[in-house]
Formats: C-alpha cells, sequence, structure tokens
C-alpha cells in the first residue's frame, strides 16, 4: 500500500545550504535542538541568519516551515482557520500548527514585525507545555516529539515601542549573530556570487568602512546579503562602480553627503 506523503514533506531541505560558521553556532545549535529548546537568533538584517537556519534543518534532517512575519500578520495566519470551498467548511492549518503537528522547525522570521497580541500565541509551544491551543476548531495540539520553534530579530534596530516583551524572550535560548570575518565574509561572496577571491574581498572592505558609519549617518551597515547582490551584477559585466552604487549605496541611504561618502569608498578600491 503506497504511503500517503505528510503535508509538510513539501518544506523538507534536499539540498545542502552552504554556510560557513563563523564561530560555534552549529554545535550550539544541535544541543538546543536535542532539548527541544526554543531558539532565538540576534543580529543585523542579512548576516546569514535565515540560512544558517536553512542549513540546520538540512544538518537535522527536519522540515523547515518558514514564516516571514510583518505587522498585519493575526494569529489566524499562523495557527490556521476555516475555510470554505466547494466541499463545505474546512479546517487549514496554518505554517505554525503545521510544523507543531508534524514535526518540524518553524522558523518566525523578523518576530517583533508581528504585533505583539499575535506572537503570544507561541508562549503554549516554549515551555514544558509544548501545546498550540485551536481556540477557533476547540482542538490542542500537542506538538511533535520533533518540533521547534525558532524566532529572529535585528535588536539594534527595535524601538523601544516594538521590540519583544521579556515575557517572549525569556522563553528561548539565543544565540548572536554578526558579519563574520574579512576572510570568512569574503570567501562566502567569492561562492555565491561565482567571482574571485580579490574582488571579494574589496567588496568586504568596502563593507567594513560602512558598518562604522552605523549611528554616524547610517541605520544600518552594508550586509554581506548586499555584497552578494553586488558581486552578483558584477560577475554579469556591471562595471563595479556601478554595480557598487545599485547594490550598496542607493538602498542604505538618501542622504546625499552620505552617498558621497559612501561613492568615494568604492572609488576607493575600483
Amino acid at each position: 500500500m503506497p504511503t500517503v506523503p505528510s503535508p509538510i514533506d513539501a518544506y523538507r531541505i534536499v539540498r545542502e545550504p552552504y554556510y560557513l560558521p563563523v564561530a560555534d553556532e552549529v554545535p550550539l545549535f544541535e544541543a538546543a535542538y536535542s532539548a527541544r529548546m526554543p531558539v532565538m537568533l540576534k543580529g543585523p538584517t542579512g548576516c546569514g541568519k535565515t540560512r544558517f537556519v536553512e542549513y540546520m534543518a538540512w544538518k537535522l534532517e527536519r522540515p523547515l516551515v518558514t514564516v516571514a512575519c510583518n505587522e498585519d500578520m493575526t494569529a489566524s495566519d499562523l495557527i490556521g482557520r476555516f475555510l470554505l470551498d466547494a466541499a463545505g467548511t474546512r479546517w487549514q492549518d496554518g505554517p505554525l500548527a503545521l510544523a507543531a503537528r508534524h514535526g518540524g522547525i518553524c522558523y518566525l522570521d523578523e518576530v517583533v514585525e508581528a504585533r505583539q497580541d499575535t506572537t503570544v500565541v507561541i508562549h503554549p509551544l516554549t515551555d514544558t507545555r509544548r501545546v498550540l491551543p485551536l481556540e477557533k476548531k476547540g482542538e490542542l495540539v500537542r506538538a511533535h516529539a520533533d518540533f521547534q520553534l525558532v524566532i529572529s530579530y535585528n535588536p539594534g534596530y527595535q524601538s523601544l515601542v516594538k521590540d519583544l516583551k521579556q515575557s517572549t524572550k525569556q522563553r528561548f535560548g539565543a544565540l548572536d549573530f554578526s558579519y563574520p570575518a574579512h576572510a570568512i565574509e569574503a570567501e562566502i561572496v567569492a561562492h555565491e556570487a561565482g567571482v574571485d577571491s580579490a574582488l571579494a574581498g574589496k567588496l568586504v572592505s568596502i563593507a567594513e568602512r560602512a558598518r562604522n558609519l552605523k549611528g554616524h549617518g547610517l541605520d544600518e551597515g552594508i550586509s554581506t546579503r548586499m555584497l552578494v547582490h553586488a558581486a552578483s551584477l558584477m560577475a554579469r559585466g556591471v562595471a563595479p562602480v556601478a554595480a557598487c552604487r545599485v547594490a550598496l549605496v542607493r538602498p542604505i541611504t538618501d542622504d546625499p553627503d552620505m552617498r558621497d561618502a559612501l561613492d568615494a569608498a568604492v572609488a576607493t578600491y575600483f
């Protein structure tokens, strides 16, 4: 008799994502998963948090259900709702319920973007109860033994009005992420964009100079993701100065003086 596929099978990662460890984050996450400890990833945007989760899901052979949180997201978007179709009314699990029911890793990306009255629904899953009440359905989902909850956010970018409650933070173990060391970041850029190490090293040097300006005219520095974008343009024949202007300088500032300063930094290397 053929095996009926699980609805979560579509979320399995079949190819190893490219990830270079920068410290002891891999064994720490493995230990946290072994204990089924909820994990919080803290760090600037574009530094590799999502790629890390993808890599760990592949390494642990668990499906990964990712939710890009936003301010319009409701509790029903996470846990599920009743839908009406030709056959009548049926229940549709949301991503959190799907992962909890079938044993996946649920990753809530930039969780502080969601409303606080929405994020409180994760609380029963992050303590010894490991349950998810589906009040509209009248069901209590007991989390599968393989389920884990992972969230991420950028603590340096949040205001006092928009931050995680302490009652939420203290339910998680936390891993700090930052931009990799120069050599590692250059290797990542070279691999992801298909450029040589010398070119990747120049881009990383530009990013390091820009990151020193954070808080002095820039809200955010140039991320590793942005460096890959710039290198990808260069790999396709775009002139380095133009690629940096499009992928590095213009996305992070509209201030004319800051743009001039960053353009000058680019000109130093290209």
